[in-house]
């Protein structure tokens, strides 16, 4: 039997299979009209490459961005919102603040209900979940006509301090169920985000809500058509927050999908930090749209329950949806092997944040695509070749590219030859990706020099060097498989699931008794959802607390085996200085310390698993590649070395590293070796 994990994302669909000897892996074009279409493909062929058939597989663990790209092309489901009467526009108030202050062009994001359909209850729950108000079933009934009459497809409910007490949100959804049927899909805030911040936790139960009837046909359709073709195993999809959980969880919770393919990735560069003692790690995933950034200490990336997704204004934080999920702490670039680079209305060379997907593709791919992008940068300077380009799976036409880049940026800035401005695409690439690195660095308060750099994605390998040495970085993974690192992170990621509650008071001010007993519910709520794919010995429960001082927005997480939390008020108090004195530089006096929320999560317990690595016996021939060097304006000959038979002595750069799904970049000053466990070690000499 064996296991298949599919990631698909913006420009390629990847399908891993792993045996009993190891993984094999394909990269096929993804089919935005049909995501499910290059899937299949993508497993057939690979099925046929191994002499499988669909029977023979065991699970199925899927990662996709297909309720992303819903939420940010608005090309969800016609949603309605029922919220407590007053309260219908908080979804256009917000913050009540500009993400931009001085902006005088900023545009907000469009609400995904709109205003017509955001519709008043009469009904109030106090902030200490005592019912002022309920809700009448005539007026419950009034509200189910006018959805009806709307052809509403889904109905997203939100009240106000529902987090406390959801009585009136279960109430009025099992009413509405009754007299809209079960073709409405109904969603209730305290089920999607039980959390205080009505703006947030009403944004987040609108998207799941706006997405569930697109992710429930697609998932369902999936899972059929592999059924049909033999398939019989279980099916898990990959979470944001690094675990993967049922099908039928994720059709009930798709918003917890939005970011399942990145986080694959960060998956697989815990693993292999773990596996290679890397104490502080700096992910980064760069696939055919985007880039994506994760710091990893210990292992154990770094995580959030605040994200936000489709933003509307220049990419600029603030401008977007948020929702309340867990999710591993992302930046994402728009920097990947198909963002089209231009010349802005300055003159000045732009790279991104546009993507030429996978239709029509880069120019190099000859499939109608007129734009230069990074992928025809680094086929012009001479990074990659044209022969076996992804597996072979992809023919390139690599005369395109340097015309692509001749017309839209060597002609228009007036540089004086194809491979400067090829090399320049590329330059300004790599400093966009690492500006992002230490910007978010600064943000958590790491010193990104001491972290290792550890790359995956189509175009990790290739950008590692370049932007290591901007970030003062000494040392480069490059792991086995990685540039299908998502699909491979999928097979390494536990069966897990996060569920959070709000408390919102001072620390001494909280009844313990009732906390303790609100955390053993969850306990029990999470560890069932997680009992349907795992047996109850194999999990381990672990709990956070959420804590700042009182009026501050600065929130700090402190985590605990779920057997040793203890809501002992004075001990939290005593750990959260010293974490924030250690964070900060100084801690705060005769200032009270609150305690925000408690999360719970249940997770598979799952041993290091490593991967097969044999290194084969015949030697690299002996050639070299003509590579344009930026900073020596000239070409510089690479020796060509096959990933597959590089052992353990140390090459210096310049080289190329050549593989099936990817290639290593060793440039001067670098030298490249592989590890016990087969990854790329890549390690800068001393200047």
């Amino acid at each position: 039997m064996i296991k298949i994990s599919i990631d698909i994302g913006g420009t390629f669909t990847d399908v891993v299979a792993q045996t009993e000897v190891g993984l094999t892996s394909i990269k096929v074009l993804t089919t935005p009209d049909s995501p499910d279409r290059g899937a299949l493909d993508g497993v057939g062929r690979l099925l046929s490459d191994l002499g499988k058939s669909y029977s023979d597989i065991s699970a199925v663990i899927h990662g996709t961005t297909l309720a992303t790209n819903a939420l940010i092309e608005r090309r969800g489901a016609k949603t309605a919102f029922i919220t407590t009467e007053g309260f219908r526009d908080v979804l256009d108030m917000r913050y009540e603040k500009r993400f931009e202050q001085y902006d005088l062009n900023i545009e907000m994001p469009t609400a995904l209900v709109a205003r017509p359909l955001r519709l008043g209850l009469k009904e109030r729950i106090l902030a200490d979940g005592s019912v002022l108000h309920a809700p009448q079933n005539d007026e419950i009934d009034a509200l189910a006509a006018k959805i009806k009459s709307e052809n509403v497809e889904a109905v997203a409910i939100g009240f106000l301090h529902s987090y406390r007490n959801p009585a009136h949100e279960v109430y009025v959804a099992e009413r509405l169920q009754q007299a809209l049927g079960a073709n409405v899909t109904i969603c209730q805030s305290a089920d999607v985000a039980c959390e205080i911040r009505e703006y947030e936790r009403f944004s987040t139960v609108c998207a799941n809500a706006y997405v569930r009837p697109l992710m429930s046909k697609y998932l369902g359709a999936l899972k059929d058509e592999l059924n049909s073709l033999g398939f019989a195993g279980s099916f898990l999809m990959m979470l944001s927050g690094g675990g993967l959980t049922t099908l039928e969880q994720a059709m009930r919770f798709p918003i917890r999908l939005v970011e399942s393919g990145p986080a694959g990735g960060v998956a697989l560069a815990a693993h292999v930090a773990r596996e290679v003692g890397s104490r502080k790690t700096l992910s980064l995933d760069i696939g055919g749209t985007t880039a994506k950034i994760c710091f990893i200490c210990d292992g154990n990336p770094q995580t959030t329950r605040r994200f936000e997704v489709a933003r509307a204004w220049r990419d600029v934080k603030g401008s977007g949806l948020p929702v309340r999920v867990p999710t591993v702490e992302l930046v994402e670039i728009g920097a990947g092997g198909g963002s089209m680079a231009g010349v802005d209305t300055l003159g000045r060379l732009k790279v991104g944040p546009r993507s030429a997907g996978s239709d029509p593709g880069p120019a190099a791919y000859g499939r109608g695509g007129a734009d230069a992008t990074i992928t025809d940068a680094h086929l012009t300077v001479g990074n990659i070749a044209a022969e076996g380009f992804a597996g072979g799976m992809i023919s390139l036409t690599p005369e395109n590219a340097p015309a692509a880049i001749a017309q839209h940026v060597q002609g228009p800035m007036g540089i004086a030859d194809v491979e400067t401005a090829a090399a320049g695409i590329i330059e300004l690439s790599d400093e966009t990706m690492a500006n992002a690195a230490r910007v978010h660095g600064i943000e958590l308060g790491h010193d990104i020099a001491a972290f290792d750099l550890l790359v995956s994605g189509g175009g990790g390998a290739l950008h590692a060097a370049r932007i290591a040495e901007k970030l003062g970085i000494r040392r480069i993974i490059v792991p086995q498989n990685a540039g299908v690192g998502s699909a491979v992170g999928f097979l390494r990621s536990p069966v897990a699931f996060e569920s959070a509650i709000s408390v919102m008071a001072l620390l001494y001010d909280v009844d313990a008794q009732e906390i303790s007993q609100r955390v053993v519910d969850q306990l029990a709520y999470v560890q069932t959802i997680v009992q349907e794919a795992v047996p109850a010995d194999r999990i381990a429960a672990t709990v956070k607390a959420e804590l700042r001082y009182q009026g501050q927005g600065l929130e700090l997480a402190l985590d605990y085996p779920a057997e040793d939390f203890v809501m002992d008020a004075a001990a939290l108090e005593a750990e959260f200085i010293t974490r924030y004195e250690v964070l900060v530089g100084f801690a705060l006096k005769n200032i009270p310390v609150e305690l925000v929320s408690v999360s719970v999560t249940a997770r598979e317990i799952r041993t290091l698993e490593k991967q097969p690595f044999e290194r084969a016996d015949a030697e690299d021939v002996a050639m070299t590649r003509e590579v344009f060097d930026l900073a020596a304006h000239k070409q510089i000959p690479y020796q060509i070395l096959k990933r597959a038979s590089l052992g353990h002595v140390v090459t210096q750069g310049p080289a190329v590293v050549t593989e099936d799904q990817t290639t290593t970049l060793v440039r001067p000053g670098w030298s490249v070796h592989t590890s016990d466990d087969g990854h790329l070690i890549l390690d800068r000499s001393p200047s």
